[in-house]
């Protein structure tokens, strides 16, 4: 199967001991390509560093919600600074995103206001530079979808994976959570719906509902790792190997095969995020 993992944390401490053997055992299990996605300003550095020893390696830039708070409070202050150094990294010719960003309000890591203002600011600095943006939510629905509405204009249709004036797509809604309502409002802002190893979870009837009603074009899949590792590794570190049980789970929901699943999610990664 030809697989792109469109959302994997490598940076992150869990991989310090054998980051090498897991990006081998990616490329070795299927994968083409994956997008190493910052969440906060060290990591996204940090992934442009591990780009640049691996052509199949992208990247995208920015400070997840948790992390909100830090942006306010830092040695650097100040909406302002942030946003200059997030451009800057950005205007990478690695970076394939803007995020990922968002509102997460289960946890409330950060202020809730804190989060508002510098999910905005993602999503300017993702305008202004014309790259899609990977959006977080969790338990944040309606507010998530309404911020989005601020700055991205409701197409009439959601036929094509493309923004709704046919330019770059608008972005991701990353290891989505919401229902086939909220998913209908996402694509109607030009956003594709990823999907993650919780799919793959005995209850998770409402994802596969969504997965079904998602039109062929928008669906990505991805393994948020080191996180929500699908459910034959349950309780145990995620990494992007373990992708292809995604596209698998996504196949049986739609009635189609492993490989033809594969093939599609990967041509939608070559879409949104513009991957060569």
């Amino acid at each position: 199967m030809e697989l792109i993992d469109t959302h994997c944390h490598l940076t992150d401490r869990a991989f310090a001991a054998d980051r090498d053997e897991v990006i081998a055992r990616a490329w070795a299990s299927g994968l083409v390509g994956l997008v190493c996605v910052g969440y906060d300003l060290r990591s996204s550095r940090a992934a442009l560093r591990l780009a640049g020893r691996d052509d199949r390696i992208r990247v995208a830039v920015g400070v997840h919600p948790h992390y909100a708070g830090e942006v306010l409070s830092g040695a650097r202050a100040g909406l302002d600074a942030f946003v200059a150094e997030l451009r800057g990294l950005a205007r990478h010719p690695k970076v394939v995103a803007v995020g990922e960003t968002g509102l997460d309000f289960f946890r409330d890591l950060s202020p809730r206001q804190a989060q508002r203002d510098v999910f905005r600011r993602h999503i300017a600095v993702a305008q202004e530079l014309d790259l899609p943006l990977i959006v977080h939510d969790r338990d944040a629905h309606a507010e998530t979808v309404g911020i989005l509405r601020e700055s991205y204009p409701v197409a009439g249709g959601h036929e094509s994976a493309g923004s709704p004036d046919g330019r770059q797509p608008a972005g991701v809604m990353h290891c989505f959570s919401g229902d086939t309502h909220m998913a209908k409002a996402c694509l109607e802002l030009g956003f594709a719906i990823s999907f993650a190893g919780p799919i793959t979870y005995p209850k998770s009837d409402r994802g596969r509902e969504v997965a079904l009603a998602v039109p062929a074009d928008r669906i990505l899949i991805e393994t948020d790792c080191p996180y929500l590792p699908p459910q034959a590794h349950r309780g145990r570190r995620n990494e992007p190997a373990y992708v292809g049980e995604v596209a698998r789970e996504l196949a049986g929901v739609r009635r189609t095969t492993p490989e033809e699943m594969a093939s599609a999610t990967a041509a939608n990664a070559r879409r949104v995020f513009q991957l060569g």
